[in-house]
């Protein structure tokens, strides 16, 4: 049974969802499978750090801006001494586990993790390296010598990775969902476990695993304003806090912190209200209309330009009073969402299966 090695990493969720992804149609096809957390791999201290820089870098206004677009889109000394330092503590335990368990495949989505393999071929020659990336312009670090095969989800990323690599072998397939978007409930059933309204507007708001953006405020003004909200606080639990805090107050607001029933929600919405990420494939997979909080820097204005740009969203910053504006005139100009056909698997697991074809036939 051939073995694949999946690098993940879990800063936000969008890593780990396409790690799962791939292992899930991996194993369909007969693979075995491990998936690691490249950021659990620094260590305790190391992956602390690292996630504690990269929320300040988002909580400071235009800091995250200016390092992805000035520093790690171009790859600059700045962004490869950030990187060479990560990259120095995960080479030896990517050796580790490719020591006890060697792979035919090993799947990077992140960055540092592609790195650390790159550096590591000389030793399994034969194994064939993936990196999996969902940006719509991957930057440098993503993007580099060793790699056999490139990942994107839209040919805008394909010119991306060629910009740094113009010779690459690049697939472009369709982003992958979560297994439960597959088989979502019915909307009336969604809405019935839910406590819905069958007639009524509903929003769903999230932002994020980590729950960016003042989302409590913004439910708050939301319900107030008709609609039923769904808020979900993601693995913020300050959040979590202040949204069941709301709903005490405010029927019409159901809140949520970490759950696996995004589609139950997602089904049971008529808007989905989210920041730039892979939540807007799943939305568009169920035949949601979107609205995206224009919150997060760097990649996530590439992402979100590319997400307006594919059609059925709008934007809107993430002051409470606007997106409340926004999202009762798009209500306002949309219909309610018709009984759909849920989403199949098919076009995502054969472009996979094509992308790996020339290595395994």
């Amino acid at each position: 049974m051939p073995h694949a090695l999946l690098l993940s990493g879990s800063l936000g969720q969008g890593h780990d969802v396409m790690a799962e992804a791939c292992a899930d149609t991996l194993r369909g096809r007969g693979w075995s499978t491990e998936t690691v957390d490249a950021m659990g791999l620094l260590g305790p201290a190391g992956a602390t750090a690292g996630e504690a820089v990269f929320r300040r870098m988002l909580a400071l206004p235009g800091l995250y801006d200016a390092f992805h677009f000035s520093a790690l889109r171009p790859g600059t000394r700045l962004a490869l001494l950030a990187e060479s330092a990560a990259r120095s503590r995960l080479v030896p335990e990517v050796r580790r586990l490719l020591e006890h368990r060697p792979a035919e495949l090993v799947v990077s989505v992140f960055p540092t993790a592609a790195s650390a393999v790159n550096r590591l071929r000389d030793r399994w020659p034969g194994m064939v390296h993936v990196v999996f990336c969902t940006d719509v312009t991957p930057h440098r670090l993503w993007v580099q010598d060793g790699t056999d095969l490139f990942l994107v989800t839209s040919e805008v990323a394909a010119c991306a990775v060629r910009r740094y690599r113009p010779e690459a072998r690049i697939a472009v397939v369709p982003p992958p969902l979560r297994a439960g978007f597959y088989t979502p409930p019915t909307r009336a059933g969604a809405r019935a476990e839910l406590g819905i309204p069958q007639e009524a507007r509903c929003v769903l708001l999230m932002s994020g695993a980590w729950g960016l953006g003042p989302v409590a405020e913004t439910a708050r003004a939301l319900a107030a304003a008709g609609p039923h909200v769904l808020a979900v606080a993601g693995r913020n639990q300050r959040l979590e806090t202040r949204l069941r805090e709301a709903a005490r107050h405010e029927p019409r607001l159901h809140s949520f912190g970490y759950t696996e029933r995004i589609p139950a929600l997602m089904t049971a919405a008529d808007l989905v209200v989210t920041s730039s990420g892979d939540t807007c494939s799943e939305a568009r997979g169920l035949g949601r209309r979107l609205l995206l909080l224009d919150v997060v820097q760097g990649h996530g204005r590439d992402n979100l330009q590319h997400e307006l740009e594919l059609g059925r969203a709008d934007v809107t910053s993430a002051r409470p009073h606007e997106v409340v504006r926004n999202a009762l005139a798009v209500l306002a100009d949309t219909a309610p969402v018709p009984p759909s056909q849920p989403p199949s698997r098919a076009p995502w697991e054969n472009a996979f299966a094509a992308a790996l074809a020339p290595f395994f036939g």
